[in-house]
């Protein structure tokens, strides 16, 4: 069994005229046949918590909330890791106006895109495959349209693709791809490679959709 991990940071807003909206969305896998290494990661950071930190984090880690030192930690263990990354970013000024339209069209579009490359470089061993999203939309349809859209896309290929949605709670590898994308999107949107420079020695394709 191989396991591919999905996340995205920031959103798909195209309303430019707000100041929070960003002028990059990246989307990004980390994928790995032995998912157990990628969890202990989790565990050794939380293991250095008191008490009242682990509460105060849910025992769930956000990138771009945590303090330095622990963002370091982290993509140094990583660094040590028997994992891959790949990634796609999306210059959203750049995004067809039907398109901007139909965000859940696009974002299924852009996690086949990836899954293709994957299966298309044979880049795991398995061809049994779980690719596990992390929770983006409280709306039950949306979330099964997005999975029976990967699964039919990819159905008649070599793979046996079962896709599952849980919350980085629930799967700890969904807190380390998180911190992936982060580290990739500061690198596009804010020209920041501090965290990203000790990451990418596992990025094996990083590719601008448009």
């Amino acid at each position: 069994m191989s396991y591919i991990y999905l996340d995205e940071s920031w959103c798909l807003w195209f309303n430019f005229d707000n100041e929070k909206t960003s002028q990059y969305f990246v989307v990004t896998f980390l994928f790995v046949e032995d998912k157990r290494p990628v969890e202990k990661i989790i565990k050794k950071i939380f293991s250095s918590f008191s008490k009242v930190e682990v509460k105060r984090h849910c025992w769930t880690l956000h990138c771009y909330k945590e303090h330095p030192k622990i963002k370091t930690k982290l993509f140094n263990l990583l660094k040590g890791k028997n994992v891959s990354v790949m990634s796609i970013y999306l210059n959203k000024k750049k995004v067809y106006t039907r398109l901007q339209d139909e965000k859940h069209v696009l974002y299924n579009y852009i996690t086949n895109i990836l899954i293709d490359r994957i299966i298309t470089k044979k880049l795991l061993a398995s061809r049994d495959i779980t690719l596990v999203a992390s929770r983006r939309e409280t709306n039950k349809f949306l979330n099964e349209n997005f999975k029976n859209y990967l699964e039919r896309e990819n159905g008649d290929k070599w793979i046996n693709l079962k896709v599952e949605i849980k919350t980085p709670t629930e799967e700890k590898c969904l807190q380390v791809v998180d911190a992936c994308s982060w580290a990739i999107f500061r690198k596009h949107e804010h020209g920041d490679e501090e965290y990203y420079n000790i990451l990418k020695s596992k990025i094996i394709e990083e590719n601008s959709l448009f």
